[in-house]
């Protein structure tokens, strides 16, 4: 199983770091093919790095590591998505960061879906900073990932690959759940960056 990273920020080079160090096979994708091969340099031998389309074409799963916001360029570099697994990590946020630009009736991961009709769109990540998705950070910690999608076995190559990270992978629906997904992650930005806590936090549901 490969996974395709695209995007090569935060997020996209703490997935890459994270999934290479726990032994899955990974490969970036971004527009400007030279950032992704010195990311993969950096990352390791095994790591490969070009465009998007190129890295979508090897890959079984994509993940989204790019805002809401540039989604849509993105998905038209990535060439055909047919039957790959497509995973949203996204939190359609303002550029302030204080406010969600959809939801309640729709979802960015559900949106994504309705661009990429041909693939398997997976809600996953969304509420886990980039500081905290190598399990070195969390040592001693078991976070929560929830994972929202329709497709059973879609989900459950997520939720494996959320384990694989060591996170506890929630199983949390269907993809209209993602509506109230992301207010969870915008939640979480505020209690990290304008509350206070700093980027070292995450929700988590508790049977009691």
């Amino acid at each position: 199983m490969k996974i395709a990273v695209i995007g090569t920020g935060n997020m996209g080079s703490g997935f890459a770091r994270a999934f290479a160090s726990s032994g899955v096979d990974v490969v970036i994708g971004h527009r400007d093919p030279a950032k992704a091969a010195s990311l993969a340099a950096e990352v390791g031998a095994t790591v490969e790095g070009g465009g998007t389309a190129a890295a979508v074409k090897l890959a079984d799963i994509v993940l989204l590591a790019v805002p809401y916001q540039s989604v849509a360029s993105v998905l038209g570099e990535a060439g055909d998505l047919t039957g790959k697994i497509l995973i949203d990590i996204s939190n359609p946020i303002t550029a302030d960061y204080k406010e969600l630009l959809l939801g309640h009736t729709t979802s960015a991961a559900e949106e994504i879906q309705k661009a990429a009709s041909g693939a398997h769109v997976v809600k996953a990540f969304n509420t886990i900073f980039a500081g905290l998705l190598s399990p070195e950070a969390r040592a001693g910690k078991t976070l929560q990932v929830f994972v929202a999608g329709d497709d059973a076995d879609a989900t459950a190559k997520v939720r494996e690959l959320a384990e694989k990270l060591s996170f506890e992978a929630i199983n949390a629906g269907p993809l209209s759940n993602s509506r109230f997904l992301e207010p969870i992650g915008e939640m979480n930005i505020h209690f990290g960056f304008f509350l206070g806590m700093g980027p070292t936090v995450a929700p988590a549901w508790i049977r009691v």
